[in-house]
């Protein structure tokens, strides 16, 4: 059995666009599990981030997933289509990457100079 998965791809300042990619179908596998077959067996450019080691516990593959904000590592692949894009209104790193912490929030934030 075979999954399809229609991921938007692109980075600022390009046209984004939509690439198609089958995958083999497994009953209770996630979103997440077909994404990192298809990095690792078909396209190792495809951005998307993740950092789990179980479901759900780091909140980093959070994407658009079927028009609905969901975690990859919680939804189940479905046989036929599923679509994924970046989160909305958030700024987009590439693929499936947005930014997703507040910029003061971020580990590699700018230094501020102080003020004496």
């Amino acid at each position: 059995m075979k999954a399809t998965i229609a991921i938007q791809r692109g980075a600022p300042g390009e046209t984004a666009h939509v690439e198609t990619f089958e995958v083999a179908f497994e009953p209770g596998q996630s979103v997440l599990d077909a994404l990192r077959i298809l990095r690792r067996e078909t396209d190792p450019s495809l951005a998307f981030r993740f950092a789990c080691i179980n479901a759900n516990a780091c909140k980093e593959c959070m994407m658009l997933i079927d028009g609905e904000v969901d975690y990859a590592c919680k939804v189940k692949l479905k046989e036929g289509v599923t679509s994924l894009l970046p989160l909305p209104k958030k700024a987009l790193v590439r693929d499936l990457v947005t930014e997703i912490a507040p910029p003061d929030e971020r580990l590699f934030a700018p230094v501020r100079k102080s003020a004496r």
